[in-house]
């Protein structure tokens, strides 16, 4: 993956960025260019699915900070550092995970490849959605792109992951095409 760094490495740079943006917010019921989400929603979604994958791949129980709706700012610290406990850890290299749909993987690859890249991607939608600085690491998106590109169509365009394509003008940059790769319109705005 992009950045030269390790999984805790990119962990720790990509979920601070994300922080920040949390810090940031404003309104928690803002609307977000993911239908039927508002703010709170991009937070809880990280929080759940992550604390799930993880607990049903490895067995590994994450730290729960309070709800969602009561304080979404603890509700991420608290997630966000249980993430991080877990990559810095040394025996996170020796752990596995496993899942029907990706069979074993190494805990630390898999929370990388899948629970990392999907905080930085939904930093563009919180961001959006509350009127925050929105742009994101080129180079990691470049490398985000040429990945998704190359995976089954089949597969990425479940509704569990991503919705259908946003077409984009073919000189648009990078930011944009991942963007419109992933379903959500780079020119949306909460109106």
């Amino acid at each position: 993956m992009a950045l030269g760094e390790s999984p805790a490495e990119r962990h720790r740079h990509i979920a601070g960025t994300f922080t920040d943006r949390v810090l940031g917010v404003r309104s928690w019921d803002a609307p977000s260019p993911v239908a039927g989400w508002v703010a709170r929603d991009v937070v809880r979604h990280l929080i759940d699915w992550t604390t799930d994958f993880v607990a049903s791949g490895s067995g590994i129980e994450l730290p729960r900070g309070p709800s969602v709706d009561d304080d979404p700012v603890t509700a991420w610290r608290v997630h966000s550092d249980g993430v991080q406990a877990l990559l810095d850890d040394p025996a996170a290299t020796q752990r596995e995970l496993s899942h029907p749909r990706i069979g074993r993987l190494a805990l630390e690859s898999a929370i990388d490849r899948f629970y990392t890249t999907d905080v930085f991607m939904h930093t563009w939608d919180l961001a959006r959605a509350t009127g925050q600085d929105d742009r994101l690491d080129p180079d990691f998106c470049a490398e985000l792109l040429a990945e998704l590109e190359g995976l089954d169509e089949r597969i990425l365009r479940n509704p569990e992951v991503f919705g259908p394509r946003v077409g984009v003008p073919v000189n648009a940059d990078v930011q944009t095409r991942l963007i419109g790769f992933i379903g959500r319109d780079p020119s949306w705005r909460p109106s």
